[in-house]
This record gives C-alpha cells, structure tokens and sequence, in this order.
C-alpha cells in the first residue's frame, strides 16, 4: 500500500527550516544523499521498518548515515558510520509485503551526530544541524561556469547520465546546491561522495568537485578513445580479408602458387613420409582438411598447424639400432661404473634376449638405493651400452597429471606431456627413458600423476599409449623405461607392481676408495684444470677422508672433499708453486679443517644403560643409541627423542618383558614399584619409527637394572615379542655396512635374517663376527656377559 502524503509535516519544515534535536538514523551502505536531492530506498531489517512507521507516523523526518563498514551484519553498527549524514523527507512509502518498505526520500540539510541514545529498537542520535553556505563573488561564479562547462562535457560522454540534468544545472545560482548535483549523479566512490557531504565551505565543496568532475571526463575520454580504437582495429581486419581475396585472384590470374595450397602440399608430403599409424594418417588427414577450409589469420589456424606438427615430427618408425655385441656392451658398463655386479648382469641378460629375439619387449627397471649411489648416471652407461639416445625427465614435484598425458587441443597453449616430447627429441622410439625421482610424485586437485603413469610403466598396455593431445595411440613398447627413488613407500602399489626392483646400497670403504682414484678425482683433476703430477692423493688419505669427513651411503661429499682438495692446491699452483703435491693423511686438515666424524662407539656405551642399534635410513644405515635411566618413582615410563608410535610400543614391550623375566634376567621383582625409567634416543631433532630397535631398548633398559655394561664394539637389530622371540627386520645390508664404516666388531641379528647377508660384500663379511638369535635370552647373554 502507498502511505498518503503528510503535506503538513513537510510544509513545516519548508517554512521553518527546523529539525528536531533527536532522530531516528537509518545506516545506508553504498549510496549517500545529499540536500535538495531524491533517492529510492529499500528497508528490509525489522527494526528500521518500526523506524520507518514511526517517522511517517510524526513527521516523516528521518537521518541516513553512510556506513564506513559493507558487510550487512556489521553496516549498522554505530562505531562504523560516519559522523555527518543528511535529513531525508519521506515523500513517499510503500509496502509490497510484511518483510520490508520502499522508500522514497528528498534531502533537507546536512547534520552532524553529537551522541547515540539508547533504548531503542534502532539506531537514534542528538544531532546538531549544519547551516548551509551561500557566497555569491567572482571567484565562486568563476568555478561555477567552469565546472557546469566540464558537466555538459560529462553528460555527452556519459550514456548513464540523462540529458536533463545539463539544463538542470544551467539554471542553478548557488554553488553548494550544483556541487551537491553533479555530486549525486556522478560515478564516484561513497567515500568521496562522504568527503563532499562533510565540506562545509562552498568553494572547497566546489574545488574538490571539480577534481572529480575532471578524473571522470578523463576516464570517459579514455573509454571512448579505446571503443574507437577497437572499431578501427575491426575495420581493419574486414579490409584486410578483402584484400587478401583481391591478392588471391590476382595470383590465380598470373598463374602463381598460392602459399595456402603450398603449406598443404607440404603437410600432405610429410604425412606419406613420415609412414603414420592407421589412426594417426587418419586424424592428420581430417585435421588437413579442416585446416584447408580454414583462413591463415583465424586464430583456428595456428592450433591447426601446431598439431599436424607434432604428428608429422614423431618417429613412428625410425628406431636406432641396439649394439647386440653382449662383450662390449659388458666392457662399457665396467668402464663407466664400478661394481653394481646385479644391475649390469640384468642389463646383459636384456641384451642377450634381445639378440635371440628381436621383438621383445622393453623391460621397465626401477633403480632404488640412497642419494649418491649412481643411479642416475647409470642410466646413460646404459644407454652408450645399448647404443640408444638417451632422454631423462625428473619428476620431483610433478603434481599435473597434464605433465605426463599432455592437455587437450581445446586450452590455449595446449602441448603434449613430457613422455611425448622426449620421444620427439630423442627422434627415435626406442630411447632409453629415464623418470627421475618417482619416489617425489605428488598429488593434488590437478589429478594424480602417478596414475597416468600406470599406463606408460605396463609392457601389456604401453604399446597404445595416448596422449591427451595427440588423440591417438602412440607404441611405446620399444621404449626401455627406467625409474629411479630413494625409497618405495612413497610410490603407490599398483605402479610399484609394474616395475622390476633393482637396489643400489652403499658402498664400502674399500669400493668408495676404487671409485674415488678410478672416476672421481681425474674427474675433478680434469674440472680444476690439474695434472696427476701436480696432485696425488693416495689411498690411505681418501680412507681417511671417508672415515673422518664424510658419513654417507653414496659417494657425492666424498666427491665434494675431493674438490675441496684440487681447489686448494689450483690456489698454490696458481700463485707459483711448483713439484708434485701428494697429499698424506697428516695434512689433509689444511684443505678440509679438522676431522668432523669420529669413532664413538666405545665412550657412548661406557656405562650401564646405554645400547648401540643399528637403523635404517632414506640415506643408508646409521648406528642409534638408546640410553635408559632410572629415578625414584612409581610405575612410569618415559619416552623422548621423536619416537613414533611403532617405536613406542616397542619400548612398551621390552619393559613388560624385563617385568615378567625378572628373577631370570637378574633383577628384583619389585624394581618396577619403587622406580621410574626414561628412554631417550639421541639426535632428538630427528623424527624415529619403526620396529627394528626392540632388540636395542631392551637390551639398554637390561643393561640398566642389572648394572652391566653392553659390549663396547657391539651392535645389534631386531624385533622382539612379549614372549622374547626376536623378529627378522628390512635393511639387514645397509644396516651392516653402517655398522662397519662405524668400526663394529660383532652384529647381533635375528636368525630368520640369515639369508640375507648374501647381498653383503665378502670383504665385510669377514670383518664382522655375526650372532644370529631367536631368543632375547641368546641377546642378553652375547651383549651382557658376566661382569
């Protein structure tokens, strides 16, 4: 329903120019109201209805303040309006449902909140009016004709403004009512439209008016300079495509070749050359005729192109021929690398198959084993062996899945996946392929990488491998695979199943040292631009560096120390010294400062409490300590060091056992009533799980309650059970060949680990004494003897 017309009230207020000391505020949130001028409003919150009955219901006078705030549940707060709003008329109201009112207000005058009453539904104010300005000079004349002169200019920019409002402001004498005007209807911000609300004074309201007034002509002159600048552009290209017709008849009348038809003709020469597969000669045909219908400068075009590209530069057939000589290709990998007896043994046993028959498919290899053992480089001896290119892709970080398949033609940019693009650098689709760091995949709303390589890692299905781009199968069982990790775990197991396991585990010292004099320092000799006669480093110094500056399964810090070395002496020779510099164990402080590794096995365990294992790592193995305390106390055990939860309940199990074989292993009943222990495992920064170390805390917390010390050169590794059985574990080779950098003497192992000592050089075999167990009381009796 419309409300009637309170002519009474609005009369009043005309004629006396009074306003009440008390109203009623109506927060608005992005639109302002100045005086003189009408605005439509729409009140929907309960409590501003009732404001709004209320005023109709007196004298239609209410006060709109602009909220600083535009999120609706904090707008009407009064901490977030400004101070200075205006007295709005209600000329008319409307109710078109229970839930809100249509207002429509004319502005009074400008007021200024003096403090906020409460209790009240809505928001009401003290209020003091502010007296509106009239100044009639020269300089307010001045501005006045200006600034209706840049309105007039606005308005025929302007297509949201009507027309009316330039004879509106012709007709206007006062300088704070036209400012107010252009004010209203101009596109700015509330906040400057606040900014002008609050100036008092007539030629600062006017000066900062014709600011804005001057900020929108530009923007609308930019606007329109741009839209002409497009339909130019648009002309141009029409006129373009007509000349380019005109040229095209020319050139038939004169009898010349049209570029057009000449980049057809050559597409369609490659595409009978190239000898594509059924599917692709096909696809690379159908995308030729789409293409002759299309205009070079269509944008369809490039894409077009782009795509008959890639088919017609793939090797569909061109294949390199495998060097099948089972002897020289045996020659090469011994020349490149050192040792990795299985892994070569593997490879000429592929060239051996291959030889018999020629159609095999390319096996899929996983190198696995810790940083710096030679997988990567590997991989091109065994390319040089085959006689193949050879292309690596690492896929550390690779969280696309658009990485391996490729993206569809339909996204601009769009380019197959990396296993196509190394198949076309390659120019051959018999590559030895390399996927670096599979262990380093990883995963996200941009799909599962690790995934779209199930497909490329399948002998049975790689043979169809389809790229998101390409749309048609590509035969990649020529192709020799080879991934490469640190570990498995991370690696899902329906890829792992795909490929065939090969480890590469540390190096022993006596390998490190052939290595080090047969790869690694004539390759840093040859980097430092030294001779052999200018630096010789000799066995025992290169043990030494192993032993005392480096703790490492692979070999890169030893490759490091040995460039430290040639720096230094490239330094001496540089500056003019002359002879052989032949290094010796005693001087190698002066290149790599003093000794950062020592031996610690006989001072860590040189009280009661304290147990060598031996633990596996990413990087190899690694000797772990456990230390047991005991303190005054009842029933407690504490555990510290960033044990995991494996681990935890590994320490919970050897206590339980010590409790119940007390009398047995020596210790009172009633140890347990009176006391507290505490295991801590060293290198606390370091997060630690697994089962492997029940062996090692209960022969710490033993070691403890009877006050016997652990044997000094002894370590030790296993499971154990609540019944003292003890478990076979995982890592039994890098474990021993940490115990032997560390100079361990004997190795407690489970027994059902025996087998796997044959993965152990012989030479270190030999070095350590092995006790193989099955009983925690076998373990007692080795590491704790009688004292």
């Amino acid at each position: 329903m419309i409300a009637e017309d309170n002519n009474q009230a609005s009369s009043q207020v005309e004629k006396t120019g009074k306003v009440p000391e008390v109203l009623p505020i109506l927060p608005v949130i992005d639109v302002a109201l100045f005086p003189r001028m009408v605005l439509p409003l729409v009140v929907q919150e309960e409590a501003y209805v009732q404001l709004v009955d209320e005023a109709m219901a007196k004298d239609r006078l209410i006060g709109l303040v602009v909220s600083k705030e535009t999120d609706t549940k904090t707008a009407h707060e009064s901490s977030n309006l400004y101070s200075v709003g205006t007295v709005a008329l209600i000329l008319k109201m409307s109710k078109p449902d229970e839930t809100g009112a249509q207002l429509l207000v004319q502005g009074v005058g400008r007021f200024r909140i003096l403090e906020y009453l409460p209790d009240k539904p809505y928001l009401c104010a003290r209020i003091e009016p502010v007296p509106e300005q009239t100044i009639k000079d020269i300089e307010v004349n001045a501005m006045m004709t200006n600034l209706v002169g840049l309105y007039q200019k606005v308005l025929g920019l302007a297509s949201y403004l009507p027309g009316e409002l330039g004879t509106l402001s012709k007709s206007l004498d006062d300088g704070g009512v036209l400012a107010d005007l252009i004010a209203s209807s101009l596109n700015i911000s509330k906040d400057e439209k606040q900014k002008i609300l609050e100036t008092e004074g007539v030629k600062e309201r006017l000066k900062e008016i014709t600011r804005l007034i001057n900020r929108e002509l530009q923007v609308l002159e930019l606007g329109r300079k741009i839209q002409s600048q497009v339909k130019q552009d648009m002309d141009k290209a029409q006129r373009d495509f007509y000349l380019r017709q005109q040229l095209k008849a020319i050139k038939e009348e004169l009898g010349e070749k049209d570029e057009d038809k000449t980049v057809l003709e050559d597409y369609r020469a490659k595409i009978a050359e190239k000898g594509l597969t059924e599917d692709a000669k096909e696809e690379a045909e159908r995308e030729l005729e789409r293409l002759s219908r299309m205009h070079p400068s269509s944008a369809e075009y490039t894409v077009a192109t782009t795509y008959l590209d890639w088919l017609t530069a793939l090797p569909w057939n061109e294949s390199t021929e495998d060097m099948l000589d089972i002897k020289k290709s045996r020659d090469i990998l011994d020349e490149d690398h050192y040792d990795l007896d299985k892994v070569k043994k593997r490879i000429i046993e592929y060239l051996a198959v291959r030889k018999l028959k020629p159609d095999s498919k390319g096996p899929i290899l996983c190198f696995v084993g810790p940083p710096g053992t030679g997988k990567t480089s590997l991989g091109r001896s065994i390319a040089r062996a085959l006689g193949r290119k050879f292309i690596r892709i690492s896929l550390g970080g690779v969280r696309d899945e658009a990485e391996i398949r490729g993206h569809r033609r339909t996204y601009v940019g769009a380019l197959p996946g990396r296993i196509i693009q190394g198949i076309r650098r390659s120019e051959s689709n018999n590559p030895v392929f390399m996927l670096d760091e599979i262990d380093k995949i990883g995963s996200d709303f941009r799909g599962d990488p690790s995934s779209a390589l199930l497909e490329v890692l399948d002998p049975e299905q790689n043979f169809s491998f389809s790229d998101h781009y390409l749309d048609v199968p590509f035969d990649l069982s020529k192709v020799m695979f080879i991934t490469t990790g640190n570990i498995l775990d991370t690696v899902p197991p329906a890829l792992r199943d795909r490929m065939e396991v090969l480890e590469l585990l540390g190096y022993t010292q006596d390998e490190k040292v052939k290595i080090a004099q047969r790869y690694l320092m004539p390759r840093q000799l040859e980097a430092h631009g030294l001779t052999p006669e200018q630096l010789t480093v000799t066995p025992g110094t290169i043990k030494h560096i192993i032993s005392g500056y480096t703790r490492e399964a692979g070999l890169r810090n030893l490759e490091r120390e040995l460039a430290a070395i040639c720096r230094g002496t490239a330094c001496m020779v540089a500056e003019g010294a002359k002879g052989p510099r032949r290094v010796k164990p005693k001087g190698i402080h002066k290149f790599l400062g003093p000794v950062r590794f020592r031996s610690e096995i006989g001072e860590r365990i040189s009280t009661p409490g304290v147990a060598a294992g031996l633990a596996w790592t990413q990087t190899g193995g690694d000797l772990m300590f456990v230390e047991a305390t005991k303190m005054i106390g009842k029933h407690a055990l504490t555990l510290t060091g960033q044990l995991g939860n494996v681990m935890k309940e590994s320490a919970t199990a050897a206590l339980s056992f010590i409790r119940s074989h007390a009398e047995e292993i020596g210790i009172p009943k009633d140890f347990y009533e009176n006391h507290e222990i505490h295991i801590h495992v060293p290198a606390g920064a370091i997060p630690k799980d697994g089962p492997s170390a029940g062996v090692t805390m209960l022969t710490a917390l033993a070691s403890l309650l009877t006050d016997k010390t652990m044997v000094s050169d002894l370590a030790m590794t296993g499971e154990i059970t609540l019944r003292g059985q003890v478990l076979p574990v995982g890592g039994i080779k890098e474990k021993i060949l940490a115990a032997h950098r560390a100079g361990i003497k004997t190795v407690i192992l489970p027994e059902w680990n025996k087998k796997d000592l044959e993965d152990v050089p012989k030479k270190v075999r030999k070095a350590i004494q092995f006790h193989f167990v099955e009983t925690m009381a076998e373990v007692l009796r080795i590491a704790l003897p009688k004292q």
